[in-house]
């Protein structure tokens, strides 16, 4: 028999979680985003995956005191981080300081497949500021 570590929070989600289940947050036209893991699983940060179409994406935007982490799987995305504009294509990782704007859309022909982490739930919601466009219609549940 094999015991299963429940965390500090007895009555969090089962802490191994099947991707094909996860939830699917309603984000933006042509990008679609879902919670691998986060407050459900009884965790103070966040662990994403993200399809984005070419030519979705997201805004230029800052997260005041929350890092994030993205790890781009397939596919290719233009970035503003600060003052750079970068290509950045697969089996790379985008590490996005807390404070720096930054902006992306996916280019070329396939989409983007990404995981995403943040140290902080509910850090969109609480803690990014849009210097350009909006909140993505999902915010207050990321």
């Amino acid at each position: 028999m094999t015991a299963v570590y429940r965390g500090p929070c007895a009555e969090a989600a089962m802490p191994v979680i099947p991707n094909t289940q996860a939830q699917e947050i309603p984000w933006r036209p042509g990008y679609r985003n879902f919670v691998l893991a986060g407050s459900e699983q009884g965790l103070a940060c966040i662990a994403g995956y993200s399809v984005i179409e070419p030519g979705a994406g997201a805004p230029l935007h800052v997260h005041e005191g929350v890092d994030e982490i993205f790890i781009v799987l397939e596919g290719t995305l233009d970035l503003r981080l600060g003052e750079q504009q970068l290509r950045v294509s697969a089996d790379h990782t985008i590490a996005i300081p807390a404070g720096v704007p930054h902006a992306f859309v996916a280019v070329g022909p396939t989409p983007v497949r990404m995981f995403t982490f943040m140290p902080r739930n509910r850090a969109i919601a609480e803690a990014t500021t849009y210097l350009e466009g909006g909140p993505p219609a999902g915010a207050q549940q990321h």
